[in-house]
């Protein structure tokens, strides 16, 4: 069975950090060898304890007293070193041998969808074995503005990156059921545009996004309760194992 790398991806408060526990435990539970890779340098009692943790390199204090840097610009000095350090943060990984890497990236996403590092890292890591599951918040995904300006981060964290994507609605425990029905009925891009009352620009960005065909079915996940963890666990068995063409699984 060949490696897959499983990077959470979405922004700041989403809910990456204990999707990743979630998951690694849902894996537990199927008796599915598994690690986790924390490459945030910034981050603070983690529910979780990681098997690879870059701030084992470098931590943002580190950066701070090394560069003379406030935390702002730490953050961005550590995010280029991870790609600095990812030589060594593989072997750490190949060392544990797990057929699944759940990797959890930087709690400000575009540090690691934006900077030069995150193409080497996927690169040397294994693009080919790489998929990204992206984050809907559902906070900000509860207006029609909001959820297209989420699914418009997506579409571009899919062409930063270039490999396959999962989008699922984060913490959907925090929703009621007429609130989830709603946001889930975007996906359908004819529902959303009906509930959408901007002009201008917004209306412009749903047209382009509609006729590119971005818009696809978002998955409903919770950490809290676990659901939603079998669906994620499926589609990644249908992109690496299911013959899946990788230009529909990407776009």
């Amino acid at each position: 069975m060949q490696r897959v790398l499983i990077y959470m991806v979405g922004t700041a408060g989403s809910g990456k950090t204990y999707l990743t526990k979630a998951f690694s435990e849902w894996l537990d539970l199927k008796r599915l060898d598994n690690i986790i890779v924390n490459l945030d340098p910034g981050a603070e009692n983690l529910p979780y304890a990681p098997d690879v943790d870059v701030r084992d390199w470098f931590t943002l204090d580190d950066i701070m007293v090394k560069y003379g840097v406030g935390p702002n610009g730490a953050q961005i000095i550590g995010a280029d070193l991870v790609g600095a350090e990812i030589d060594e943060i593989k072997d750490e990984i190949d060392y544990h041998d797990a057929p699944y890497v759940i990797i959890d990236t930087p709690g400000q996403m575009e540090l690691f969808t934006l900077r030069r590092s995150s193409e080497i890292i996927i690169n040397v890591l294994g693009r080919k074995e790489s998929v990204m599951v992206f984050l809907f918040d559902p906070v900000i995904s509860k207006t029609p503005s909001g959820y297209l300006s989420i699914l418009f981060m997506a579409t571009s964290a899919v062409f930063r990156l270039g490999i396959p994507q999962i989008p699922v609605l984060s913490k959907c425990d925090l929703l009621g059921e007429r609130e989830l029905e709603k946001i889930l009925a975007w996906s359908n891009p004819d529902e959303l545009y009906l509930d959408l009352s901007e002009k201008g620009v917004t209306k412009d960005l749903f047209h382009v996004m509609r006729e590119s065909g971005f818009f696809r079915p978002l998955i409903p996940v919770s950490a809290v309760t676990g659901y939603g963890m079998d669906d994620i666990y499926d589609c990644i068995q249908e992109i690496f194992y299911g013959g899946e063409d990788l230009e529909r699984v990407l776009y």
